[in-house]
């Protein structure tokens, strides 16, 4: 069953490459559970198959790094780039779109919390086995407000502009 609208996002864990030790977080892959991660917040979360892919890394990515400030501005505490990846390499992939800091780059290396969402995608044909598909979300205290997935291979309405206008 797919997520939507008005459903609470299931629990499960998210990877991050944390770039500065703090007290609770180590340098290196931290894992954090999506419920304690989203309470009390608003989060712009998007996602997508894969670290440095071509849309991925051109469109994507740049689009919610370039509109942060409006998105803080309407009210979301922080913007997720969730991938089928690793954390060391979402690290890399942050640190490479200048968004350490700005996006929070979250791994779900085995695509557990996409298939948690129903959101999972069969990249096979392409040698990347299970990624995520492409869609954004606005995800206010675990709930979801705004779900734009795209349909195939296309970026129409995951893109940064529309989830922000759907702020409004």
């Amino acid at each position: 069953m797919t997520i939507k609208i008005g459903d609470t996002l299931p629990d499960g864990q998210l990877a991050e490459f944390i770039e500065t030790e703090t007290e609770g977080c180590s340098l290196g892959p931290n894992t954090f559970n999506v419920s304690d991660l989203v309470k009390g917040k608003k989060i712009a979360l998007f996602a997508l198959p894969g670290a440095f892919t071509p849309t991925c890394s051109a469109q994507h990515v740049p689009g919610y790094v370039q509109h942060a400030a409006e998105f803080k501005a309407k009210g979301v505490d922080e913007i997720w780039c969730v991938s089928v990846n690793d954390a060391f390499v979402m690290g890399a992939w942050a640190r490479d779109q200048k968004a350490v800091g700005v996006v929070r780059f979250l791994a779900d290396g085995n695509a557990a919390f996409v298939k948690a969402l129903g959101l999972d995608a069969d990249f096979s044909k392409f040698g990347m086995g299970t990624r995520s598909q492409r869609f954004s979300a606005l995800i206010d205290n675990g709930v979801v407000k705004q779900l734009n997935v795209e349909e195939g291979g296309s970026f129409k309405v995951s893109n940064a502009e529309t989830l922000l206008a759907q702020l409004a």
